[in-house]
């Protein structure tokens, strides 16, 4: 899985469509190859793009949990964390 792509289901506040966006691009970067495709390929890339983002508007529409929504700074701080244990501190 592309690393740079975020969990964005059961947030408190919710996913917001950049992140939604942000995500879909990752994906169809990964999926292309591209970070920026040629101008032959913007059109087919950029629908990708909106496809995929459409799709995953669905998805999160769709899914549903009893779990407790989980905090957006909780979370950053346990990633903040993840990445001090296998990185070290900064200097």
């Amino acid at each position: 899985m592309c690393r740079n792509i975020k969990t964005l289901f059961n947030f408190e506040p919710p996913a917001t469509e950049d992140e939604i966006r942000a995500s879909a691009l990752q994906f169809v970067r990964k999926l292309s190859g591209f970070n920026t495709p040629s101008q032959a390929n913007a059109g087919g890339f950029d629908e990708a793009v909106e496809e995929v983002a459409a799709a995953a508007r669905k998805l999160l529409n769709s899914l549903h949990t009893h779990a407790p929504a989980r905090d957006r700074e909780v979370e950053a701080e346990k990633a903040r964390e993840r990445a001090r244990l296998r990185f070290g501190a900064a200097s």
